[in-house]
Formats: C-alpha cells, structure tokens, sequence
C-alpha cells in the first residue's frame, strides 16, 4: 500500500469505508456493480445490501419497492403483486438476478429471483 492510498483509508469517512466494503463484496461474488456496470436493457446479477423498504401500490395493484446498494450506486426491485416477503428488510444483504431497466431516471429491475445472503457477524 502506497502513502497517499493509507492517508486516503485513514481520512476517509465512515460512509466511504462502507462503500467500499460493499464494492469489494460485491466484486468477489462476481456480480455487476450497480451504477458502474449494470447494462440497460440486459439480464444482470448484482450483489449488495437492501437500504430501503416501501409498499407502493401501482393502479391499485400491491407492489414491494426495495433499494439495493452496492457502494457504487443504487438499483430499484420492485415485485408487483406482494405487500412483503420474508426476510426482504433494510440492513439485508441480498443476490439478485433480472432484467435492468430505466424507469424515470432509475435503473429498475422488476420481479427479480433473488437470494437472501448473511448480514455481516453473522
């Protein structure tokens, strides 16, 4: 490790060394990185941690909005028809496969198959 890299690791914030946690994790599972490289309209993998939560129902039909992030930007999931799933809460770490999409501005993946993964300690 080079000087100006352990000055940087050193002065970096809290939220900067968790960003990079979470881009390291995400590059040994061998997923896509969600602002770098997820392609618009194409099937991808990404790996990170749920952020947010919300049950927005879309023209009266139930929809789960989740956040995913994986310290180097955010995607949207969205599975329409559920109000909850099991195990799906901020704080979550979680594998998710679909298709990205641009939905006002976001890149979205809708449905996506997903795996729930360990929060880190346990």
């Amino acid at each position: 490790m080079s000087l100006r890299e352990g000055l940087r690791d050193l002065l970096a914030s809290e939220e900067e060394i968790a960003a990079g946690e979470e881009r390291a994790d995400a590059t040994r599972q061998g997923s896509t990185l969600c602002c770098a490289d997820a392609p618009m309209r194409k099937v991808a993998d990404l790996v990170g941690v749920v952020q947010s939560v919300v049950l927005r129902p879309r023209k009266g039909v139930p929809a789960l909005e989740a956040e995913i992030y994986d310290g180097t930007g955010r995607l949207a999931l969205v599975w329409l028809g559920r109000r909850q799933i099991a195990g799906i809460e901020p704080g979550r770490r979680m594998k998710v496969h679909g298709f990205v999409c641009d939905v006002d501005g976001t890149r979205t993946i809708y449905n996506p198959r997903y795996e729930l993964r360990a929060r880190p300690g346990e």
